[in-house]
């Protein structure tokens, strides 16, 4: 069963990702372009990278980036976007849960929009937690559960329509405890992301520097 929704999710990445445009756009998350820009540039994993347009930005920016997403059509875009930057970074296509990540390797995640299954959600952030450096940061952006009213009223928005795989303050609290928190909010912002993410919106928002 669980085979089964990784190919349908796969398929869906694929079927997305495999339109001429990039449906996100190639402009970074203002998000995490805000913050990203305040690190020294070391190591970065970019979960659920998509068509790349934040692994690429941090590229450019000097970050050395592993992306990392299911689908092979977002692959072939972002090497097209890092292209034209003139940046290089390193994707994996595959299932997070199924890639071998060194424990304490990376010196920033960021994680924009990466929603997972209920049933992989725990696990994968406490993976995601393992392979952060003491003293690493997390950026993270993601729809909170309130966006299902947003999106009721206008699907142009985008997001899951599971509300288990959208976020609270709490999850966010419980899934990386040992961190010094930056900035953790919930709060209504007007999202223009090419094709898929447009109109308001409730997120959550949350940088921390792991201890």
């Amino acid at each position: 069963m669980m085979n089964n929704r990784n190919n349908e999710y796969k398929d869906f990445w694929n079927e997305r990702y495999g339109k001429a445009d990039f449906v996100y756009g190639k402009e970074p998350n203002l998000f995490f372009k805000e913050w990203i820009q305040k690190f020294t540039p070391k190591s970065i994993l970019m979960p659920a990278d998509g068509e790349g347009r934040n692994g690429v930005y941090a590229a450019q920016l000097g970050w050395k980036v592993i992306s990392i997403d299911l689908s092979e059509d977002g692959k072939s875009k972002t090497l097209k976007l890092a292209k034209e930057n003139q940046v290089s970074l390193e994707y994996i296509i595959g299932d997070l849960e199924d890639i071998q990540l060194n424990k304490e390797s990376f010196d920033a995640i960021g994680l924009i929009y990466a929603h997972f299954t209920a049933e992989k959600k725990s696990k994968l952030h406490k993976k995601i937690n393992d392979c952060l450096k003491p003293g690493g940061i997390i950026i993270f952006e993601a729809f909170s559960k309130l966006h299902l009213c947003y999106n009721e009223h206008n699907p142009k928005v985008g997001g899951p329509k599971d509300i288990d795989m959208l976020f609270s303050k709490l999850e966010i609290i419980s899934y990386f405890q040992d961190y010094e928190i930056l900035l953790l909010e919930e709060k209504e912002i007007n999202l223009k992301e090419g094709n898929y993410h447009n109109g308001k919106s409730s997120v959550i928002r949350f940088v921390g520097r792991k201890k």
